[in-house]
């Protein structure tokens, strides 16, 4: 007799499922995320996961690679190419382009998009993730940059993280466009330098240097551009703003090229200076031409996006990432299952004055079920019997000092609450 065969319950390759001590992580990153981006005055957009494939194609839209290699692609029933959003900087600009003549500038949006990639899977780069958007459009005031950059850097604080932990590099492609013409180096070499400095880090000196003089043709000209590249003494308006509100963990790093063409001014990544975790988490720039791909009028534009796989990474990593970041504030532990409903009505009370309660309505022994709610970061156990139902008094623990409160559940509220 044959074996049956079942269906494997691994996920797609480079997605996750998300059970729910997942999902409470993911809530709490979009939640401060959500916090942090409306303490700066941005508002919330979204938009469909599939967009047409010709806005990514479109020049200046995106790099290569990432059109010709990355991207869910199909035909629909209309025999219309679509694509599955590899990022939201086009969409949003799309956006912005299709209601400019109503919008008042500058116009701070955010958003927390599902992006789909299909690209090698490895540590912080799945082929699928979330993301948080944040652009400001309608300035090229630096003041805008320099807000941006603001409020990535407020981000990881509010995530419990010191500058120690991270530190911002900042470029600037127009700079740089000037920089290598004063070298000699020819407006069709630049891009081609440009996304070969995105791979900097990651391939040796002796490969970089051997590919710098092939795409500039000149040995000592490739030597002069890397001394160039290696001096980054400057000072740049926008890191003169930001050690203005106190932001200090800064560096000017003309190395940094962010692969998108898009990018016309300054361009910024945080890296991890954990040595386990050091990588870029995050990154973004000014575009002040994308919204030209589709309106005579073009929109400048400055943003930046953040994974939540880097974001979890780096939390961890610091160990910011704490494990009670959803768990309730109380649990009602009835004596006796014939005592569940009455576990409920209680819960409910507490639920009604906006106090989180999980009741457990297991057949475990207490001293288990007390163990139980310790071991996921209660905060107070309410145990429920016969003479507290007939009394109408309760008494509940604090599971972190072991101090106990007692009275009825209005008395019990107030305390909870204070």
């Amino acid at each position: 007799m044959s074996k049956k065969q079942f269906l494997s319950t691994d996920p797609y390759k480079g997605v996750r499922d998300f059970y729910p001590e997942d999902m409470a992580i993911q809530r709490y990153l979009f939640d401060v995320w959500s916090m942090t981006a409306e303490s700066f005055g941005f508002e919330r957009y979204d938009a469909s996961v599939l967009e047409p494939s010709d806005m990514y194609r479109a020049k200046g839209a995106q790099n290569e690679e990432m059109v010709n290699d990355q991207t869910y692609t199909f035909t629909d029933r209309g025999d219309r190419e679509v694509t599955l959003r590899p990022e939201m900087t086009p969409t949003v600009a799309r956006m912005i382009a299709h209601k400019q003549r109503e919008l008042a500038f500058p116009v701070r949006w955010y958003s927390i998009p599902n992006l789909f990639r299909y690209e090698r899977t490895q540590r912080g780069r799945l082929r699928e993730h979330w993301q948080l958007n944040c652009d400001i459009f309608g300035s090229t005031d630096v003041s805008a940059d320099v807000e941006l950059i603001a409020l990535a850097y407020q981000i990881f604080i509010n995530f419990g993280a010191d500058e120690s932990m991270f530190e911002i590099h900042v470029n600037d492609r127009a700079l740089m466009t000037r920089l290598y013409r004063a070298l000699g180096v020819s407006d069709e070499q630049i891009p081609e330098i440009t996304r070969l400095n995105d791979r900097r880090n990651k391939i040796s000196d002796e490969v970089y240097r051997a590919e710098l003089t092939k795409i500039i043709g000149d040995e000592t000209k490739a030597e002069e551009v890397i001394l160039m590249l290696d001096n980054s003494d400057e000072q740049t308006d926008v890191m003169i703003g930001l050690h203005e509100l106190g932001i200090t963990n800064v560096v000017f790093d003309k190395s940094l090229a962010r692969g998108f063409d898009y990018y016309t001014g300054t361009i910024f990544e945080i890296f991890d200076t954990d040595p386990e975790n050091n990588r870029a988490m995050m990154g973004g720039g000014r575009y002040d031409n994308l919204t030209g791909l589709f309106s005579d009028e073009a929109v400048p534009g400055v943003g930046f996006g953040f994974g939540d796989v880097t974001l979890r990474n780096f939390l961890e990593s610091h160990n910011l990432l704490t494990s009670d970041i959803t768990s309730p504030t109380l649990t009602v532990i009835p004596t006796d299952v014939s005592l569940n409903i009455e576990g409920q009505k209680v819960a409910q009370q507490f639920r009604a004055a906006g106090i989180s309660v999980a009741t457990d309505i297991g057949t475990k022994k207490l001293q288990k079920k007390l163990k139980s709610a310790s071991d996921t970061f209660v905060d107070y156990v309410l145990v429920l019997g016969d003479d507290e139902i007939t009394s109408q008094k309760y008494t509940v623990k604090n599971l972190a000092d072991g101090t106990e409160e007692s009275g009825s559940i209005e008395d019990l509220i107030t305390k909870i609450q204070n």
